[in-house]
């Protein structure tokens, strides 16, 4: 059985490189004990190179987004070959806030395939952005599912991280709501479905986490009851005493 996993997306945080590490120490420092619970940081990508030199086996780090395409003329961009030789093993893709700026299941596909190949881990962010009475949220999520893990074979499923992310429960939606574990275990037992339809026994060995404003007060029901193997923190990673909290309430409900 897999290690449950806590992972820290800092967004477009810290402003300062002394602020990243200091951020990244303070919770290095934390989690020398712990070995039940596989535990991600993906900051910025100007950091990595940075918080990589910070000795610690217990902490890996990821990139919150990657292109497709391993070089050439594409002004901006970071592939995901880049990423993997500066120090990542892990890439958030699809995230709700990319999503948001037009990025499609068709393009977020072709970056998955390109961190497979690029041996990156993708965390694939999947979720609706309302709950309607009529329950179209499952088609929703089905088609993400569909569309951007189209192609992928079976040889590498088990690579790849599924974050259930309601877009409605996060904190800079207007007008949120809070996400239940209840809410959780529906969705991770659906994209669970999905998944085996599409691929089979491989499906099992993919791991399910929860996105969604979690925090260190929720963190335990939604380990417990949410039918997930980890987490997917945001505001409360920035943090350091409170993701540190999370992480060892994850530890302790691996015991």
């Amino acid at each position: 059985m897999s290690k449950k996993m806590i992972i820290a997306n800092w967004k477009m945080n810290p402003l300062t490189s002394k602020e990243a590490e200091k951020l990244f120490t303070g919770v290095a420092k934390e989690v020398s004990t712990i070995k039940k619970t596989e535990i991600a940081i993906c900051p910025p990508s100007i950091y990595l190179d940075i918080l990589k030199k910070i000795r610690t086996s217990k902490i890996k780090l990821g990139a919150q987004d990657a292109f497709y395409g391993d070089m050439g003329a594409f002004t901006g961009e970071v592939s995901a070959q880049m990423l993997y030789n500066i120090g990542a093993k892990y890439v958030i893709l699809g995230h709700s806030e990319r999503r948001a700026q037009g990025e499609t299941n068709v393009f977020i596909n072709k970056k998955i395939k390109s961190a497979l190949d690029a041996s990156l881990i993708p965390i694939l962010c999947v979720g609706e952005n309302i709950r309607d009475e009529n329950h179209g949220y499952f088609n929703l999520v089905k088609m993400q599912l569909e569309e951007c893990l189209s192609g992928i074979s079976k040889n590498s499923v088990s690579k790849i991280i599924i974050a259930y992310e309601p877009v409605w429960a996060i904190s800079t939606t207007v007008n949120r709501k809070d996400a239940t574990s209840a809410d959780s275990l529906e969705m991770a037992i659906f994209i669970r479905k999905i998944l085996s339809d599409k691929f089979g026994p491989e499906a099992s060995k993919m791991r399910i986490i929860y996105g969604g404003s979690v925090n260190e007060k929720d963190c335990a029901d939604f380990l417990k009851n949410g039918g997930v193997d980890g987490l997917l923190a945001g505001r409360a990673s920035l943090d350091a005493k409170k993701f540190v909290e999370i992480i060892k309430i994850c530890e302790a409900s691996s015991k």
